[in-house]
């Protein structure tokens, strides 16, 4: 399944590891160009924050397979961005904490989890044009889409871009989880550019991005 299910409607994909700035850059590009902006990361998030309301080991693919089976989880869009709520329960800062670090690559290394969270960002194309950024959007998510962008940066930059967000997530262990799962890996997707932003601000990464955008066919 594809955007094609919708064609007035496009979707820009934008992929990365941790910390590479791809969710700013996925912000920014949506304000620009007046687009929805959806944050797949914060949908994994809230199952990992879930996991740990409901004392469910996140390890354990068969507890959280059962926990969303008694959870309402309900993605929308306030302000031009995505939101989710889990039992009407916005998670908020919470999605950003060490607890939900340590699980979310578990977490989104389930088959059936992310089947389900998959569906529900296929969905948000019905409500229009989007900038989705995560780390399946472009081989998995929306395959065919012909705007795709991978951000990324060294992992010494990375790192000190979690320590300056005072989270204390090991990225390097992020990156080998979320490469190396069976279902949904984090590649750079057929058709990507690739932006290293190492050595860039968001400023010009967003620029970088907008010139990609519109070598790729998007009309701004």
């Amino acid at each position: 399944m594809s955007e094609n299910k919708h064609t007035s409607h496009v979707a820009i994909a934008i992929d990365g590891p941790a910390a590479s700035g791809k969710s700013t850059v996925a912000r920014r590009l949506a304000q620009r160009l007046g687009l929805i902006m959806i944050n797949t990361g914060a949908m994994y998030r809230a199952i990992a924050w879930t996991t740990i309301q409901k004392h469910v080991d996140a390890a354990d693919a068969r507890a959280v397979i059962a926990m969303l089976g008694g959870v309402e989880i309900t993605c929308g869009v306030n302000d031009g961005g995505s939101t989710i709520l889990i039992d009407g329960v916005d998670p908020g800062d919470a999605l950003r904490e060490d607890p939900v670090n340590a699980r979310v690559s578990k977490v989104a290394a389930i088959p059936e989890v992310r089947d389900l969270l998959v569906a529900k960002q296929r969905d948000y194309l019905a409500l229009g044009s989007l900038v989705m950024e995560g780390r399946d959007i472009g081989s998995v998510v929306f395959p065919d889409t012909p705007y795709k962008i991978y951000i990324d940066a060294s992992e010494e930059v990375r790192l000190a871009r979690r320590s300056a967000e005072g989270l204390a997530d090991v990225v390097s262990q992020r990156d080998a989880e979320d490469s190396k799962r069976k279902t949904s890996p984090l590649i750079v997707a057929d058709g990507a550019t690739v932006i290293d932003s190492s050595d860039m601000d968001i400023d010009q990464v967003v620029e970088v991005a907008l010139d990609t955008l519109q070598s790729q066919g998007l009309k701004i």
